[in-house]
């Protein structure tokens, strides 16, 4: 399924999420109850996030327990940097970002 986050709300992004989560745990034919128990949360948590309401803690650890960690690659790919800018900088990596004029 394709969706144009650009046209979501803010909730409607979450709620995709949790939905894809529990899709990811129905394929891999646990219970709500199972993913409580290996993860140590409880199952109104799990609940919640399956509704789009975690929190980004709770995300993380159901796709480590789901072995789904890999997908965050794809979720927020890691930022390269424009080899000129990193020459122009002198090899330093950017800490700050500055206000704009």
């Amino acid at each position: 399924m394709n969706l144009d986050p650009l046209s979501m709300t803010d909730t409607a992004i979450l709620q995709e999420i949790g939905k894809r989560i529990e899709h990811l745990r129905l394929n891999r034919n646990l219970r709500q109850a199972d993913l409580c128990e290996a993860t140590g949360l409880s199952i109104d948590t799990i609940r919640a996030l399956e509704k789009g309401k975690g929190k980004l803690d709770t995300i993380v650890a159901v796709l480590r327990n789901l072995q789904a960690l890999d997908q965050l690659d794809s979720f927020i790919p890691p930022q390269t940097i424009d080899p000129i800018a990193l020459a122009e900088m002198q090899g330093k990596m950017r800490q700050r970002a500055r206000r704009r004029r």
